[in-house]
């Protein structure tokens, strides 16, 4: 199938329907886990056909991914947070979300970050579409800090502080 016929499938689908799909996929996720969700029960909860699924996502993993990254319109939103120090960027970042949110969406975090150790398909799309675009961003930020000279170039533990930040999520 060439890319120009794919485009033109996936066309069909408008922005409201693709949020309603993503929306009852995140609640499939929380209710059942990764491994227990099947394409048959997010055609039957969307009133879609699988075979529409497919084409549109190609497969279960690629759909969850997604769905999770459209929950997260702009990314983690660092493009957007400019404070004009390093120390007001980070505190913009954790007042991004709510208590109740963050809580509903670690777990489902955590749920997905187990499954990934068993499905390579659900790594690369993580990897492709959330970790790899996320880092990206966060890397973006410390590097206005040391544009600013608020941190030195050098500084070790500048690899650690997106785990940092995100161990304290």
């Amino acid at each position: 199938m060439t890319e120009a016929v794919a485009a033109t499938r996936r066309s069909r689908i408008t922005p409201e329907r693709e949020a309603e799909l993503y929306e009852a996929v995140l609640d499939l996720l929380r209710e059942v886990g990764y491994d227990a969700l099947t394409m048959d029960a997010v055609a039957a909860r969307t009133r879609s056909s699988k075979a529409t699924l497919y084409r549109q996502w190609g497969g279960k993993a690629e759909l969850v991914v997604k769905a999770v990254r459209h929950s997260k319109p702009g990314g983690i939103g660092l493009d957007e947070i400019d404070t004009g120090s390093l120390r007001g960027d980070l505190h913009a970042l954790t007042l991004r979300s709510d208590d109740c949110t963050m809580e509903r969406n670690s777990a489902l975090m955590r749920g997905l970050a187990m499954a990934v150790h068993g499905n390579p398909d659900l790594l690369k799309a993580f990897r492709e579409h959330l970790i790899e675009p996320e880092t990206a961003e966060f890397r973006r930020l410390v590097q206005r800090a040391i544009d600013r000279g608020e941190v030195r170039p050098d500084n070790p533990a500048i690899e650690f502080m997106l785990h940092v930040m995100l161990g304290g999520f």
